[in-house]
């Protein structure tokens, strides 16, 4: 009887910090479900205040890759996207930039020599109540129909 009890307060006790971790998924949708920029965050140890982020360039069928990128802290930092070329996007987080395409399926740390945005901006990662969301610099309301 005094294991069980030993048991189900090592679990009360545990469960709390098992929710501190954080393993989320935001994704940009560009022109359809199957062509995306993806940010993945997850926070590997519990004890730990840093987690790992991960860019998704996918255009499917023919490109789709996870490529791993500087870590942050585990209040986001938020992530502006700037368009850069045809099929291809820059990504500023806290002042560090990154290149990402869907065209060469590549993620790259980016020298942005003046640090100005190279075009247009797309719309951003962020938080919103607590959880990982993309927001679009132009909401569905306001975009032009087909």
């Amino acid at each position: 009887m005094m294991c069980r009890r030993v048991l189900f307060c090592a679990i009360v006790l545990v469960l709390p910090l098992l929710a501190a971790c954080e393993n989320s998924a935001t994704s940009m949708a560009i022109e359809n479900k199957d062509h995306a920029l993806v940010l993945i965050r997850e926070q590997p140890h519990l004890w730990s205040n840093e987690v790992e982020q991960y860019i998704v360039v996918s255009r499917l069928p023919d490109c789709q890759r996870r490529v791993k990128i500087h870590p942050d802290r585990t209040m986001m930092t938020p992530i502006a996207v700037y368009e850069a070329g045809h099929l291809l996007w820059a990504l500023n987080q806290g002042g560090r930039w990154y290149l990402a395409s869907t065209e060469g399926c590549q993620v790259q740390d980016w020298d942005n020599p003046g640090g100005q945005p190279p075009g247009a901006f797309v719309g951003g990662f962020g938080q919103r109540d607590g959880k990982n969301v993309f927001t679009s610099a132009v909401s569905p309301a306001h975009s032009p129909g087909p």
